[in-house]
């Protein structure tokens, strides 16, 4: 059973995203059961969606509407453009973040052993990826300066600013996706790119001395080999949770406009963090099985697999954002947060106005 449970991680994660799949969906039936008595106060000849109060509330007729929109949105937006740019400040951002993983792990947990509680995730990067990883892990640990001086702070400092522009790229896709233009002060959006940057650092942190320490104490409960194989599958639903939420927070944060609600963010989050690791295995077994990219680009083999994952996830994660940007362009109930506003006084784009009826 164990065998079958580790063959590849590929089942496992089948059976997390279906299990994923399978709540959400059963989360919207019953949100939109509980709706059901304000359906029949909605205007005459409104089956479209337009005075939804949830995305759940937008009639089928509604969502056609929402994904013919977002296709040409994805067109129109270059999205694909767009996340090659992203990629790039990414790429820039990634060895400074690493700095800054190195060093605040330091303070929770012997550094020497991230290159090994990181192996746990490693079924998530394409091959070969992990393995660059975990070179440059290697040598940030022998060089890391074990102090908490002066020197500790101002590198972690730099570090920090050094990863923000990629944090900042991904802002300026949000900017893109839900049709903003940047308001926000240059000391404003540093501060909050800033932060961010800290905040993901710190998450980076907590998951992987989580996803570490998780089977050490595991083997001191005195489980039986089944029991502690299912207790560590729970990892898995819990990363993707967190994924969730921290979608979630891009999506609340990034674009430059009054922030939407909750509930105008969850489909374009949970859909990204599923896509995302439906995506990551799906390439993995592509490029185990069908493409060499060693014997296309030599030593850069993997570093150009590693590449054109964040690409992907990049696209799919501004495909989330149009997705919701959509969704809230179908409804002319104010979808931004605190008292309800009319149209042309909300803050935001597509609360400020409606999509195009397209079916």
């Amino acid at each position: 059973m164990a065998d079958v449970l580790r063959l590849k991680g590929y089942p496992l994660a089948a059976a997390m995203m279906a299990a994923a799949v399978g709540a959400f969906v059963l989360l919207q039936a019953t949100q939109r059961n509980s709706q059901a008595p304000s359906a029949a106060v909605a205007p005459s000849g409104d089956d479209h969606g337009r005075s939804a109060a949830t995305p759940e509330a937008i009639p089928m007729s509604g969502l056609r509407d929402v994904f013919w929109r977002v296709f040409h949105e994805v067109l129109d937006d270059r999205v694909t453009l767009i996340a090659a740019g992203v990629t790039f400040y990414l790429l820039l951002a990634l060895f400074p973040a690493l700095t800054a993983l190195v060093s605040l792990y330091g303070l929770v947990a012997d550094p020497i052993t991230i290159s090994e509680h990181l192996r746990e995730l490693a079924i998530l990067l394409p091959p070969g990826a992990f393995d660059l990883l975990a070179d440059q892990l290697k040598a940030l640990v022998e060089k890391r300066d074990s102090t908490l001086g002066i020197t500790f702070f101002v590198g972690l400092g730099i570090a920090l600013w050094s990863t923000h522009s990629g944090t900042l790229a991904i802002f300026d896709a949000m900017n893109v996706a839900y049709e903003e233009k940047e308001k926000r002060s240059l000391v404003r959006l540093n501060l909050i790119g800033l932060c961010f940057t800290l905040c993901a650092v710190i998450f980076a942190v907590v998951v992987v001395a989580l996803m570490g320490v998780m089977p050490v104490v595991l083997s001191y409960l005195w489980l039986d080999q089944f029991k502690e194989h299912m207790a560590l599958l729970l990892r898995w639903p819990l990363l993707l949770l967190v994924i969730v939420v921290a979608v979630t927070l891009v999506y609340r944060f990034g674009p430059s406009r009054e922030p939407a609600r909750v509930r105008w963010m969850t489909w374009g989050a949970v859909l990204t963090a599923l896509a995302c690791a439906g995506m990551s295995l799906g390439f993995s077994f592509y490029l185990e099985h069908f493409a060499n990219y060693d014997a296309t680009y030599g030593t850069l083999g993997a570093l150009i697999g590693f590449l054109i994952w964040i690409w992907l996830s990049v696209v799919i994660l501004i495909v989330g954002a149009e997705l919701n940007a959509e969704l809230e362009h179908q409804t002319a109930r104010d979808t931004t947060t605190g008292h309800p506003l009319p149209m042309g006084a909300r803050g935001a784009y597509v609360a400020d106005t409606l999509g195009e009826i397209v079916s």
